[in-house]
């Protein structure tokens, strides 16, 4: 793996909304945030973005936004504003060649898990899932997630533990670590943007999914090979589920637990990755060392 240079005190991280349209206020405590750490800030045009649709701009406005960020090199990290849906209308069009040759931070979680999938199938470029800029909001820039973020660019190798779950499934893995959103895991599959799985410690989480959703895309990982001769796997927050009216009959984590239930790899439940607050920043691409315990999961950068 390549990994983007450690930033230092007077770098600049760009700003961008390459799916969803955010309103300025959103992000403004986050701008100030990484100043005060002692960055410079860049926003692209995608930040102030008088769309009045669900996007931050057109397909071409929201690619020429993040291409120009992706080639400038003045900017030593990308920020994403926030997720939601559209980078995978733009991501076949847009181009690395400069992003290859002086790669940066690429920061976010949701929607841009694509971007991670991408970077990290085709370029072997670590990035990073993390919170975005409204994680920042109401003090959040003070809690350990955001911190996170403040840490890994500081090149700081990251250790993350968290409480047992009783689905916990113990042992010890080694390996890469990959993933993201579930649904957009789900919705890279046969392109050229789908991760290489094997040998690899996956992490998923998801927001707002109707539960039989959730028990369909799992179907489509399992059916598909993608839970074959992992490492280890990961399950962060599953959050605002939904429920049709006739119920789908098991909860969230009763469909996980079956999905994952024929694999003898270490599985973890409830790890502080989601879209919630707790959603520590994570390398793609970096190996780390999973030790799911009778007392607690740690999970250690290499």
């Amino acid at each position: 793996m390549i990994y983007p240079p450690t930033l230092k005190k007077g770098d600049t991280i760009g700003m961008v909304c390459p799916a969803g349209f955010m309103a300025p206020e959103r992000f403004q405590t986050c701008v100030e945030q990484l100043q005060q750490w002692g960055y410079r800030v860049k926003l692209g045009k995608t930040m102030f973005s008088s769309s009045e649709t669900y996007f931050s701009g057109t397909d071409e406005e929201r690619l020429q936004d993040l291409q120009q960020m992706l080639d400038d090199k003045t900017i030593s990290a990308i920020l994403f504003g926030r997720g939601g849906y559209g980078v995978s209308r733009i991501i076949d069009r847009l181009d690395f060649r400069a992003f290859r040759k002086s790669p940066k931070w690429i920061i976010g979680f949701s929607d841009i898990t694509l971007l991670h999938s991408h970077l990290n199938r085709t370029l072997k470029i670590a990035t990073m899932h993390a919170p975005m800029a409204a994680a920042f909001n109401d003090g959040g820039y003070e809690s350990p997630y955001v911190l996170s973020i403040r840490d890994s660019l500081a090149g700081k190798k990251m250790s993350y533990s968290c409480p047992p779950h009783d689905l916990n499934k113990e042992g010890k893995a080694s390996g890469q670590l990959v993933g993201g959103n579930l649904a957009m895991l789900v919705h890279a599959i046969g392109t050229a943007s789908a991760y290489k799985l094997k040998g690899k410690i996956l992490f998923i989480e998801d927001v707002g999914e109707l539960l039989y959703n959730i028990d369909r895309m799992m179907l489509q990982l399992k059916r598909s090979g993608s839970l074959d001769g992992l490492s280890a796997l990961i399950i962060g927050g599953f959050t605002e589920n939904k429920d049709t009216e006739r119920p789908f009959g098991r909860d969230v984590y009763e469909i996980l637990k079956e999905y994952t239930a024929s694999y003898s790899y270490p599985v973890c439940f409830g790890f502080p990755v989601s879209h919630e607050k707790e959603n520590y920043a994570l390398k793609v691409g970096a190996r780390y060392l999973l030790n799911v315990g009778e007392d607690k999961v740690t999970l250690k950068e290499k």
